[in-house]
């Protein structure tokens, strides 16, 4: 017996200090494993911390002599209390996730972890009822057969094993914990360098057609710039977000002059920066660029949602956002060649002229149905290319939907080529079809390349117009078809 009360008593210190190990390592989870099992959220963190500390406390008290009796019956109460709570949820139909141990094993409480913790208390029980030494063992161990033998080896290896589990977590939870810091450092060294962080989820910036987030800020003279002050109603605004320390914003500065020189009559471009005043004035001088405005540290560009240098925003002349976050020289540049577009104008369809067959496809609606241009057959149609993040696109929005709810008999039907979500294409009110084009291919198979855009396909699909590029364009087209028909 006293073979068998050793083996029950190492397997016990085992399972207690494995278990309060791995909670210790994972604190938050012990926490929240408590608010699940019921205990109110204000005691939630303080028993969360008590109970690794209490079961480390057991297991070392199971093994001495001394104390074996006292560890077995501090082990007793916290797996009757386990199984108390475990049979109480699984009574009112709950599986909380019991987190037993830790990050090293963590499932939902069910029927075999009240069977798991009713053998280990049965164990325990055993242990405070018939006591038994180690000494008193080793003394029986000549009188052993070879069942018992194996048996009390059986326990020995799993002892040996659990506790290498539980060293080896232990060494694996601080070799994470040194990777989680340095990355840290690492992702920190980026953003302080304006660099994108590597695998992060894009972000796009805000929603185009909101309000854009105002702000109070001095100019390199100690002047207040506002947003207000920027907005004019005869040209948009780019806010060109930098930084001084930023080596692909400095490379960008000159540009940036040329933007600020050539084009502002169509637009007014305004530098939001951070640093010093000396060294943006010397910026400033040196690449001739002016409206350098200056932020404490981030607060415009975490309200524009900027997670990086050099970027930039397009504002309407009614102060709304009109882009999403251009990140990068080349996104930029895009996005001012968008600005400066030569004239509205109907240009021809490369490789094509009126009269011809229109290039075929087959694209999917915004509920996932496959739609082709054999189903345009016998009516004439106005086949819309558009893109719910241009800020182009936006500020035609109400015009062409007006447009399509008052159409007449005579004018074409509407049909929306898209690229973006369904999401947000749901969200432009279209009553037309709206086909979704991720890859601009049916776009470049017209013809197109620039949003919004448009052209007229005949009831026997062939091209009837040239293509129409820009908003009032593309509107005329809409309206000029009936006259055209008759």
């Amino acid at each position: 017996m006293s073979v068998t009360l050793l083996i029950l008593r190492l397997l016990l210190a085992g399972v207690f200090a494995a278990a309060g190990v791995a909670k210790l390592f994972d604190l938050s989870g012990s926490r929240e494993a408590m608010k699940q099992f019921g205990v109110p959220s204000r005691l939630a963190p303080t028993l969360g911390t008590l109970l690794p500390i209490a079961e480390l406390t057991a297991a070392v008290a199971l093994l001495p002599d001394a104390s074996a009796r006292w560890g077995a019956l501090g082990a007793l109460v916290l797996l009757m209390s386990f199984v108390a709570a475990i049979g109480l949820n699984l009574a009112r139909g709950r599986t909380p996730d019991c987190h037993c141990f830790g990050q090293l094993h963590s499932s939902p409480a069910g029927w075999s972890t009240l069977v798991r913790n009713a053998l280990l208390a049965a164990a325990a029980g055993v242990v405070v009822w018939r006591g038994g030494t180690a000494a008193a063992a080793w003394r029986s161990l000549d009188r052993l057969s070879p069942s018992a033998v194996v048996a009390l080896a059986g326990g020995l290896a799993l002892a040996v094993v659990t506790a290498a589990g539980a060293w080896f977590m232990l060494s694996l939870l601080r070799q994470q914990g040194r990777m989680l810091l340095r990355i840290d450092d690492l992702e920190d060294a980026l953003r302080g360098a304006g660099l994108p962080l590597p695998g992060a989820a894009r972000q796009d910036g805000l929603t185009v057609g909101t309000a854009a987030p105002d702000f109070s800020l001095a100019g390199l003279h100690a002047e207040v710039v506002t947003l207000e002050s920027l907005v004019s109603r005869e040209r948009p605004l780019l806010l060109v977000f930098t930084d001084p320390g930023c080596g692909p914003c400095t490379a960008l500065m000159p540009e940036v002059a040329t933007w600020q020189r050539d084009l502002a009559s169509q637009l007014t471009v305004a530098i939001v920066s951070r640093g010093s005043v000396a060294d943006n004035r010397a910026k400033s001088k040196e690449h001739g660029v002016h409206n350098v405005i200056l932020q404490n540290d981030r607060e415009v560009d975490e309200a524009y949602l900027v997670e990086a240098t050099p970027s930039a925003v397009l504002v309407d002349q009614d102060g709304r956002v009109a882009s999403a976050v251009a990140a990068g020289p080349d996104q930029i540049r895009a996005l001012v060649a968008q600005v400066h577009q030569p004239p509205p104008s109907v240009v021809r369809v490369p490789g094509r002229s009126t009269g011809d067959a229109a290039p075929q496809f087959e694209l999917q609606d915004l509920d996932g149905t496959q739609v082709s241009d054999a189903q345009l057959e016998g009516r004439t149609t106005l086949l819309l290319f558009w893109n719910p993040g241009c800020g182009f696109c936006q500020q035609m929005l109400p015009d062409i939907t007006a447009w399509e709810s008052a159409r007449g008999s005579g004018e074409p039907e509407l049909l929306v080529v898209s690229i973006g979500s369904a999401a947000d294409n749901r969200a432009q009110g279209f009553r037309a079809p709206v086909l979704l084009d991720p890859g601009f291919s049916v776009m470049r198979a017209f013809g197109a390349d620039g949003t919004p855009s448009g052209l007229l396909i005949d009831a026997e699909r062939r091209i009837a117009s040239g293509l129409a590029v820009g908003a009032p364009a593309v509107l005329e087209l809409a309206r000029g078809a009936a006259s055209r028909a008759t």
